[in-house]
């Protein structure tokens, strides 16, 4: 199994991954996780300015084979949502960590605990289907 999974960014229990770009961060879900769903087909996102809470759900998606929430790794305040998604969720198979982002947030500092590419990798190799 060929995993893509990048070391700069922290990754999450539930698939989404964290990347921090100065004072925000950028969330998006794994390239494990997308390709278990497979084709995505819905995909239900916050609103900007929406406060989230570590570990909770933030959204919905949905493909061919299976509906899941997002759940937020880390909480704060949306300050952008990935509106080229609404019509085309493609970008989140075929690009997960680049055009496939879903959201952008200012953290309040609370985090669910977060891990590294390394210990990611052997939580999805734990789980490889």
């Amino acid at each position: 199994m060929s995993l893509n999974i990048p070391a700069d960014l922290k990754y999450s229990t539930s698939d989404e991954w964290v990347r921090v770009e100065g004072d925000e961060l950028v969330i998006g879900i794994s390239d494990f996780a997308q390709d278990a769903l497979g084709d995505i087909v819905y995909l239900e996102l916050p609103k900007v300015g929406d406060t989230l809470a570590p570990g909770a759900a933030f959204g919905a998606i949905e493909s061919v084979k299976a509906s899941s929430d997002l759940l937020a790794p880390v909480g704060g305040e949306v300050v952008a949502v990935n509106s080229a998604l609404d019509h085309n969720q493609e970008p989140i198979n075929q690009d997960p960590y680049g055009a496939g982002w879903l959201i952008r947030i200012r953290p309040d500092g609370a985090s669910e605990e977060l891990l590294d590419a390394a210990a990611y990798t052997t939580y999805c190799e734990g789980r490889a289907h």
